[in-house]
């Protein structure tokens, strides 16, 4: 295991986001234990973790067996198993009063020398730790999708974090192999609001005919060196996750942020991008 890594790491919710930073501390040597609602969310959330785990095997990004990482992974539907854990992830969906509820919840589990993070994309950071009890021990660990590939971790620093938790976190996240880029805490940190203002504007432009989604997105790809286009980016996000990013950031920094109608139309209508099978582009499977 890396110097530094927390013993065991805990991750509230095993979803897509969930499961991939469950493997990039497993992976890393960690125990870690994933807390899913109910049976059948937490069999889902383990085979999503060992699909994970078993790629990076396949690929030879990682040593050992798949046996060898499945024996440092629980998962269970009972948060009690997190009172082992150094440092405890939530990884709910961005809803500020589900966040605050799920974190309460788990701090309550907790050793009092235990960290506790979240990994939203948006939302204050200072603000979740305002209704906990050790807002010094809470910062912000947002992860990428999708995270065994990403290099990235954005690490927001609330208004009480400690000192100490802030050498940590950069420790920590080198230490699973990824780059820590310190935000201090401000609406949609430093990545949500640079990139969702580059994916509105994108969507604007499909919605006054400018171009098509796939001229824009090569116009940023070929032009300018993205790795992927602001609207497949959308699609990989979920134009749902994306829309409540913004009507966020427009109700903490202006109208600039506002979702243009044809995101609304297309939420409302149910293509959400990837997940959905149709977002600005259309997927099998």
């Amino acid at each position: 295991m890396a110097q530094n890594l927390p013993i065991t790491v805990g991750v509230l919710g095993g979803g897509r986001m969930g499961a991939g930073i469950a493997h990039a501390f497993v992976t890393s040597g960690c125990e870690v234990i994933v807390v899913e609602q109910h049976d059948d969310a937490a069999q889902a959330a383990r085979e999503r973790v060992l699909r994970d785990v078993s790629g990076s095997v396949e690929r030879g990004k990682i040593e050992g067996t798949i046996a060898d990482y499945e024996t440092k992974l629980t998962v269970t539907t009972d948060q009690s198993a997190f009172a082992k854990a150094g440092l405890v992830i939530e990884a709910v969906p961005e809803d500020f009063d589900l966040k605050v509820s799920a974190l309460q919840t788990v701090e309550q589990h907790l050793a009092d020398d235990a960290y506790l993070a979240t990994n939203t994309s948006s939302m204050s950071v200072t603000g979740l730790a305002q209704e906990l009890s050790r807002p010094q021990n809470f910062c912000g660990l947002h992860f990428f999708n999708p995270v065994p590939a990403s290099k990235l971790v954005e690490v927001v620093i609330g208004e009480q974090t400690s000192d100490k938790l802030k050498t940590l976190t950069a420790q920590w996240t080198q230490g699973i192999g990824k780059t820590p880029v310190t935000v201090n805490d401000a609406p949609g940190f430093a990545s949500s609001r640079l990139g969702v203002a580059l994916g509105l504007e994108a969507i604007r432009m499909v919605e006054e005919g400018v171009a098509s989604a796939e001229d824009i997105d090569n116009a940023m790809v070929l032009g300018y060196k993205h790795p992927i286009g602001p609207l497949a980016l959308t699609d990989i996000v979920g134009l749902d996750v994306r829309l409540g990013i913004a009507e966020y950031l427009e109700e903490q920094l202006g109208p600039r942020f506002a979702p243009p109608k044809l995101m609304r139309d297309m939420v409302q209508r149910g293509e959400l991008g990837r997940k959905s099978g149709q977002g600005f582009y259309t997927y099998d499977g």
